[in-house]
Order: C-alpha cells, then sequence, then structure tokens
C-alpha cells in the first residue's frame, strides 16, 4: 500500500503589478502638463499684480480674442504659413545644393564660404527694402525674406556632414570602383542626413522671423502685418494672439519636421526609453 503524497499548500496570489505607463507618453504627458502650468502662472502672477492689459494681457484675454477674431486672423494666418513654407522650402532647396558644392569640394569651400557668411551677417531687415523696390510690397518679399534667412543654417550642416565622411571609407570605395558621384550619393549624403535635419528645426524658426519681418515692413496681409496694426492702435491682447499664432504654426512645422527626421533617420537616433522610464 502506498503512503499518501502530502498535501501542498496553495500559493496566494499577489498583488498584480501596476500596469507602467509608455515613456513616450509619460513625456507627452509632463509636456501637456508643463504648459498648461506655464499658462496658469502667467494668469495667477497677471491677477496677483493687477499688471494692466496694455503691459501684458491674461491668457484667457488672449483666448478670447483668438475665438472673437478667429475669421479676421484665419485668411492672414493662412497667409503667413503659406509664404513661410514656401520661402522655407525653397531655402532649404537652395541651402542643400550649395551645402553638397561646398561640403564636396575643398576649393569651393575656400571661395564661396567667406561670401556666404558675409551675406549671411547681413541684417535681414535692410535686405526687405531692396526686395520692395525690385518686386513690390506684398508676398514676394516676404517669400525671398524667409528663403535667404534660412539658407545658412542649412549649408553649414548640409557641408559639414559631407565634410566629416571618414577618408578611410572614400578609400575604400575608389579601390572597390566607386565613382566620386557614388560616394556622394550612396555614403555622402546618407551620413549627411541628420545634419540636415538638424538644420531644418533651426531653420523653420528662422523662416517665420522673416516672414513676419517682411509683413510688418511691406505686406498688407498676414500676422505681421496684424500686429503691427494692433500695436499702433495699442490692442495689446491681438498682438499677443499673433504671437501666439505664430508659436503654435511654428511648433507645428517643427513636429512635422521631428516626425519624418524620426522616419528617415531613426538609425542615428539613441534608444533613451529605457532612461526614460
Amino acid at each position: 500500500m502506498s503512503a499518501a503524497s502530502p498535501s501542498i499548500p496553495a500559493v496566494k496570489a499577489g498583488p498584480k503589478p501596476a500596469a507602467r505607463m509608455n515613456p513616450k507618453t509619460k513625456r507627452y504627458l509632463l509636456s501637456a502638463l508643463t504648459l498648461v502650468g506655464f499658462f496658469l502662472l502667467w494668469e495667477v502672477i497677471c491677477l496677483a499684480s493687477g499688471v494692466s492689459d496694455l503691459v501684458l494681457p491674461r491668457p484667457s484675454q488672449i483666448a478670447v480674442v483668438l475665438w472673437q477674431k478667429f475669421p479676421l486672423l484665419w485668411p492672414h494666418t493662412v497667409q503667413t504659413l503659406y509664404t513661410t513654407v514656401v520661402g522655407f522650402a525653397l531655402g532649404v532647396l537652395v541651402g542643400v545644393v550649395i551645402g553638397v558644392i561646398i561640403g564636396s569640394s575643398r576649393l569651393a569651400y575656400d571661395v564661396a564660404y567667406p561670401l556666404l557668411v558675409g551675406f549671411s551677417s547681413i541684417p535681414k531687415v535692410a535686405v526687405v527694402p531692396i526686395f520692395v523696390v525690385w518686386f513690390g510690397s506684398g508676398t514676394v518679399p516676404a517669400i525671398l525674406t524667409s528663403l535667404v534667412i534660412s539658407i545658412f543654417p542649412v549649408v553649414v550642416n548640409v557641408a559639414t556632414g559631407l565634410a566629416t565622411t571618414e577618408p578611410e571609407l572614400e578609400d575604400v570605395l575608389k579601390v572597390l570602383g566607386a565613382s566620386k558621384r557614388d560616394i556622394l550619393w550612396n555614403v555622402g549624403l546618407p551620413r549627411a542626413l541628420p545634419y540636415l535635419f538638424a538644420s531644418l528645426k533651426i531653420a523653420i524658426t528662422l523662416s517665420f522671423v522673416g516672414t513676419v519681418l517682411s509683413e510688418t515692413v511691406a505686406a498688407n496681409k498676414g500676422i505681421g502685418n496684424v500686429m503691427m496694426i494692433a500695436s499702433g492702435n495699442f490692442d495689446v491682447p491681438l498682438v499677443f494672439a499673433g504671437l501666439f499664432i505664430l508659436a503654435v504654426l511654428g511648433v507645428l512645422l517643427y513636429a512635422i519636421s521631428a516626425y519624418i527626421e524620426g522616419r528617415l533617420t531613426g538609425w542615428t537616433q539613441r534608444k533613451t526609453d529605457m532612461a526614460m522610464a
């Protein structure tokens, strides 16, 4: 007769571990809370200090102006966005071409780079009247101002990305029979992509500066023109509403650039989710 097997006591299940929040969701949530906290602090400081609306309007007043005057502001917003995007796109195109030429040739670098630096050092507010004389007031001077102000960071970063390609890698490819064009297309340009997208994030903000600058000087349409008229009428909440619109447009285009960067150059980015967990 076999001995009875000892009974095994049941193990009481402990509480399930709490689900951890996705690191990306956590970052987005913290960013949103920081933004809300900033506007709440702004509102409280204005109310507590009794500062005049002519000096610093409250966020709630700016929101009311945006709501009430949205039909008026919308065409100007579209105009500013269109001008900025066109000028930015043309500036990136010209900047990439110049950057490739300068980054691929030491002779072109020595000859053209000082001229480019000198042209970039000219205050763009001094260039706007020249564009007005050449093309008249309106959209064209704003596009050109946005274009010229966004070229320099693109040229510098693209040229740097191409110039930092390892000579040993180029020598190996040449031994394997690759031409200079093959090396540029298959190695140089892909390696310069992170530099290019870094410059795009700078150039997009500069493009808005160029557009608004031209709109305040030589345009009858656009957020810059609205802000200039509002400041002349001491309508400070409307001026801040224009600034808010420009900030939202800038963040939107920056986010688009960052998304495209992640899709095309994700292989160059370090994984930081573990550190953020």
